[in-house]
């Protein structure tokens, strides 16, 4: 097979769509275009069957029920909605959030707007891996506590947080727990069954589905949890969010869910074998390299390695046949070091001295191949130029 280029390691900042989540978009575009709003022809009534079948197909895979899933139009939407409208639901109770300096900045810039808004944010270290500790979470509750969020999987790293012994310990303290766990989902096994977690945002393109739609899971329980809308204007799913549902995303966001719920065990072995050899195929090609994160609770995928005495920008240029990234997507037009590699200790030189890589579905070993032997080399070769300058 003839390998294509550029070749695609960038899987966290979005992946492609799958195939088979386009064609089951299609016929919502031109034939089944009804309002799932709609509830007096069969226009509306195909769509909304549409919607609830995608909405089943979701909470099959995290382990929900299909009424604790409500639509928005990505992940970041789902984290304001779960951060503002908790704190504004429970404000009367207190004012205090708790969260980490390695949140995504959907989740920081958040926390800093409530901040401005009169509630009090502690910001948790986290030790060299990355990892938060519950011991930590549990030192700063407070009587004023009402929120802790702490993400699943960490977009830069991939360290993967303890969320089900922090979420057990909010629980029995009536704090509501929030998780972003955009990376996580459909990537690796989640079961809301099985934890204490109030609130779960998570968005389609991160698991191959399309752009523009993500959800925000909600706890049903007998005690409602108390979430302030923070979109008016019709009262669409259940009040939370209005606004016309984007019905052919929606559906293909379901179709994504329901390939990862069937494929995640085969794919994860495929993926992570790929990975494992990307990672020892460029650390033992070169020396002073540093895989950052967790050495073993960290998603499959994921490989951010600092690259001692390069600057990251200049590997990459001179390698623009292969996607990577210095860190968060969201974040790249930043000329501030990455606050992650920042928060597990690295120094600034470090920090713009690393890449990310992002494995994904569609990943070969080809691929993979001819990046270890193209990163080497070009490492190599800035090194050895650096050195020239140095002595000339």
């Amino acid at each position: 097979m003839t390998m294509r280029f550029p070749i695609y390691l960038d899987n966290h900042s979005t992946t492609r769509v799958d195939p088979r989540v386009v064609d089951s978009m299609y016929p919502y575009f031109s034939q089944h275009y009804g309002n799932a709003a709609s509830k007096h022809h069969q226009f509306g009534w195909t769509a909304e069957g549409a919607v609830e079948n995608a909405r089943k197909q979701i909470a099959r895979l995290i382990g929900a029920d299909t009424k604790e899933i409500v639509f928005t139009s990505g992940a970041t939407e789902s984290i304001n909605l779960a951060l503002k409208g908790v704190s504004q639901g429970y404000a009367s109770q207190g004012n205090h959030i708790i969260t980490a300096q390695t949140e995504h900045k959907a989740v920081l810039d958040t926390c800093s707007r409530l901040e401005a808004q009169g509630f009090q944010v502690t910001y948790l270290p986290v030790d060299e891996c990355g990892m938060v500790s519950p011991d930590d979470v549990r030192s700063v509750i407070t009587d004023k506590t009402i929120l802790v969020t702490i993400m699943l999987a960490n977009n830069e790293i991939g360290t993967i947080a303890p969320i089900a012994e922090i979420a057990a310990m909010c629980r029995r303290r009536e704090i509501v727990f929030h998780s972003d766990a955009t990376q996580a989902v459909g990537r690796i096994p989640v079961d809301l069954s099985a934890m204490s977690v109030d609130l779960l945002s998570f968005s389609a393109h991160k698991m191959y589905g399309p752009k523009g739609v993500g959800a925000l899971y909600v706890r049903k329980a007998k005690s409602q949890l108390k979430v302030v809308s923070q979109i008016d204007g019709g009262g669409h799913e259940k009040g939370l969010r209005s606004g016309t549902l984007n019905v052919p995303a929606i559906v293909g966001f379901g179709k994504a869910a329901e390939i990862a719920n069937s494929e995640m065990s085969e794919e994860s072995k495929r993926v992570s074998t790929l990975r494992d050899k990307l990672v020892s195929g460029i650390t033992s090609g070169l020396d002073e390299t540093r895989v950052n994160g967790h050495p073993t609770q960290r998603l499959l995928n994921n490989a951010n390695i600092t690259f001692a005495h390069i600057k990251a920008d200049r590997l990459i240029m001179d390698m623009k046949e292969i996607a990577v990234s210095t860190g968060s997507a969201c974040t790249s037009a930043s000329p501030e070091p990455s606050h992650v590699l920042r928060a597990i200790g690295l120094s600034d030189a470090d920090v713009h001295s690393s890449i990310r890589f992002g494995l994904g579905r569609f990943t070969t070993e080809e691929e993979i191949d001819y990046t270890i032997r193209r990163v080497v080399e070009t490492a190599k070769t800035v090194r050895q130029k650096r050195q020239h300058h140095q002595f000339a």
